[in-house]
């Protein structure tokens, strides 16, 4: 396991810095949970946040998009970046609304992306991460649907994490309020599947259950 994370300027959590997680595990178990994570540069033309599939290949963080993308252009160029994760786990009802918060666990990770060394690969790990058991069950990729995608790593090596986990803080000339105070827990879930309109005959639908981490 890598080291946690280095106590560099940048990463240093000064807002509710309680909240601090230095803990490589819990970083890799909040990446293996999300499916998205924001990308940021500064190119030419000002500040670019995206949403991007995201999945964590032991020491790197996996995101992708296509070539023709001016902002994957940029990354795979080296561009320097800073990418966010975040999961929702809970809302926080306090008796007041400044007290009112969120439980969640958040991720900021700097570093320049570059093409990952084995693009086959690289695309097989996303697309478990993001459809488990997937992968094997697909046609192999075409030589054109490989050149018009383009899988990008960032190393783990610089990054901050919070989780917000706790209960309501309320002030105690508030503790007799007459409303209801605590957490309300929240968790994505996934539905019933639904047959595509031009599916040829029935297939065996993945399991929600498989998929709900």
């Amino acid at each position: 396991m890598s080291a946690p994370a280095r106590p560099v300027e940048r990463t240093a959590v000064r807002r509710l810095p309680e909240l601090a997680v230095d803990e490589r595990v819990r970083l890799d178990d909040l990446l293996e949970e999300a499916l998205v994570a924001h990308v940021g540069i500064v190119d030419l033309h000002g500040p670019v946040v995206l949403p991007m599939a995201c999945a964590r290949d032991g020491d790197t963080l996996l995101v992708h998009g296509s070539t023709g993308s001016r902002l994957v252009r940029a990354l795979a160029d080296g561009a320097a970046t800073c990418t966010t994760v975040t999961v929702l786990d809970g809302a926080i009802y306090a008796r007041s609304a400044f007290s009112s918060s969120m439980r969640y666990r958040s991720a900021v990770v700097y570093g320049a992306y570059r093409p990952a060394p084995d693009q086959l690969h690289a695309l097989h790990v996303l697309t478990e991460h993001l459809l488990p058991g997937r992968w094997e069950e697909l046609r192999a990729p075409t030589a054109k649907e490989m050149a018009g995608t383009l899988v990008l790593a960032v190393a783990l090596e610089e990054w901050s994490l919070k989780v917000s986990d706790g209960w309501p803080e309320d002030e105690p000339a508030d503790l007799d309020t007459p409303v209801w105070a605590g957490v309300l827990p929240c968790r994505t879930v996934w539905g019933e599947p639904r047959d595509a309109p031009d599916l040829v005959q029935p297939r065996p639908a993945p399991s929600p259950a498989v998929l709900t981490r």
